[in-house]
């Protein structure tokens, strides 16, 4: 199962929020078990077209999520997925 972490500040809006294990083939599937399991962590992460929101990041092991739309990148049983607030200014 993949391996998901969230960023803290979280927390603020999912007092319960924990890291957790999912069995999923893709991160669109990962975003739709979190969402199950803490009601409206779906609709910080994703917007109405299914697409990452611009303040959120999700890295799949090291690398930054590719498929910002459809959220297809591919997970296995060893993925770690962190899904992180995005920061923005100067």
């Amino acid at each position: 199962m993949a391996q998901v972490k969230f960023t803290p500040n979280l927390k603020r809006f999912f007092p319960d929020l924990c890291e957790c294990e999912i069995d999923a083939a893709t991160v669109a599937e990962i975003v739709a078990a979190v969402d199950q399991r803490w009601r409206g962590l779906g609709d910080y992460i994703i917007d109405e077209q299914g697409a990452l929101r611009k303040h959120v990041n999700i890295f799949v092991g090291d690398e930054l999520l590719r498929d910002k739309r459809a959220l297809s990148d591919r997970v296995s049983a060893d993925t770690k997925i962190f899904i992180v607030q995005a920061l923005s200014g100067g």
